[in-house]
């Protein structure tokens, strides 16, 4: 497997935290929400990923993206204030892709495509 790997996002689900402290790689980050996307590679639509994107309270440490491709895992995390408009495009808008890269983990994000 390489060090990159596009998915298709084809469903979310939405975990609200009260509060959720969890030790990520050492650091004790203050989660409030969760979206976890699953998708496929559309090379092998049989092979399933999960990114997690961590949507932390303001006061919570900041780990870097974190991509576990062995697992086909993900992790991206951004504050609790951009969880809705982030739910908004992953409801509005078709096709969403993930883009996972464990060379340059850094670069992990969600785009979207539109015909022009």
């Amino acid at each position: 497997m390489s060090d990159a790997l596009i998915i298709e996002i084809k469903s979310y689900m939405v975990i609200w935290r009260q509060l959720e402290v969890r030790d990520f790689d050492g650091q004790q980050i203050k989660i409030r929400a969760i979206v976890r996307c699953t998708g496929s590679d559309p090379k092998a639509a049989s092979e399933q990923y999960i990114m997690d994107v961590m949507f932390l309270a303001p006061d919570s440490p900041v780990p870097p993206p974190t991509i576990k491709l062995e697992e086909k895992k993900a992790f991206m995390f951004m504050p609790v204030s951009d969880l809705l408009a982030f739910v908004d495009v992953l409801r509005n808008e078709k096709p969403i892709y993930g883009h996972l890269r464990g060379d340059r983990p850094d670069r992990k994000s969600t785009r979207l495509n539109s015909s022009h």
